[in-house]
């Protein structure tokens, strides 16, 4: 089918029934070689507002279709993939479209059964890999010891098959460790980015939260908020993630991106699927505008630490000023 074709079916869009009209129109998308972005955002309004009104086998067949195709519709491909996994598992498994955040993402909403079908993608990310295994077996997280530290390991350790240990309390490195290697954002093509040289907010965030150095994390949480780094500091000095939750929301960042940074600071919240489900259901559930209430609280906190430690210096040097100008102005403090 050429492309006149798919466009002569764009065209016509009122012509057939809403389960031939939406197979017909993926089926002549998917033998475009080279689809242009007005055609791509055609597909997605023909297709889109047709999605409750055709049955799980044709959004089935479409997902089929899409899996194969090199210029799949994002828009379209993330709709499929909310599917059960019966419906979604092609695009999981093979579907280009899918960035490692969206597979994140993904895995967070709807756990195992998707996680599984991610599995089997051909050059999965390691880290994603090594993620849906921790959440197979969540209470199995191994850490290879060094050959000259095997002695320092507690004699509790469990010795895993492969010569790997099982160290307790080593689950929030190892997850953090994994998640320090996500650096891959779809702004920054992969590159290495320096988060201190003219970086947007969420790099500079993203960046120093994967350092694992707290104080790192709580100067560009500081600086993007416009708070002190105390104020910023209290904010992740909790055992929950809730204050650094608002403060994500009130810079109105995607749900992505702050599941990335709270799970950088926070990995031992994130065992489990059901934990990341949670995280996102709050973090949609929260308003910005109550959001912003809270950091207009935390700002007029800094602004009233600000006064109450400029007020003793301002006394003072006024009181300097006093006893200098009464020293001028009396000659005899000057011969004494």
């Amino acid at each position: 089918m050429s492309s006149a074709d798919f466009r002569q079916i764009a065209i016509r869009a009122e012509s057939g029934k809403a389960e031939r009209l939406f197979r017909a129109t993926v089926s002549a998308f998917c033998s475009l070689t080279r689809p242009s972005r007005r055609e791509i955002a055609q597909l997605e309004d023909l297709t889109l507002p047709l999605f409750a009104d055709v049955s799980v086998e044709s959004r089935r067949y479409v997902a089929a279709a899409l899996s194969e195709c090199e210029y799949a519709p994002a828009a379209l491909v993330r709709r499929l993939c909310e599917e059960p996994v019966e419906v979604a598992a092609p695009l999981l498994i093979r579907s280009r479209a899918l960035s490692d955040i969206d597979l994140i993402a993904l895995i967070g909403r709807h756990g195992l059964p998707h996680a599984r079908a991610i599995a089997r993608r051909k050059d999965l990310n390691p880290t994603i890999a090594h993620l849906i295994r921790a959440l197979e077996k969540p209470t199995l997280v191994s850490v290879r010891q060094p050959e000259a530290n095997a002695k320092t390991v507690p004699e509790s350790a469990e010795v895993v098959g492969d010569g790997s240990q099982q160290v307790p309390g080593a689950a929030a490195e190892n997850a953090r460790r994994r998640l320090r290697s996500m650096m891959r954002d779809a702004e920054s093509g992969g590159a290495t980015i320096n988060p201190f040289s003219g970086a947007n907010t969420y790099v500079k965030l993203r960046e120093t939260a994967l350092t694992g150095n707290a104080a790192f994390f709580q100067t560009a949480l500081a600086d993007a908020l416009e708070i002190d780094f105390s104020t910023a500091r209290s904010l992740t000095a909790n055992q929950h993630y809730t204050s650094l939750l608002a403060a994500l929301r009130a810079l109105d960042l995607g749900e992505e991106r702050a599941f990335l940074i709270t799970a950088a600071v926070y990995p031992a919240e994130f065992s489990h699927s059901q934990a990341i489900r949670i995280f996102l259901d709050r973090y949609r559930l929260l308003h910005r505008d109550a959001a912003l209430d809270r950091l207009r609280g935390w700002k007029a906190e800094t602004l009233s630490k600000a006064i109450r430690n400029a007020g003793p210096i301002a006394a003072n040097a006024d009181s300097r000023k006093a006893d200098s100008d009464d020293t001028a102005a009396s000659p005899k403090a000057r011969r004494v």
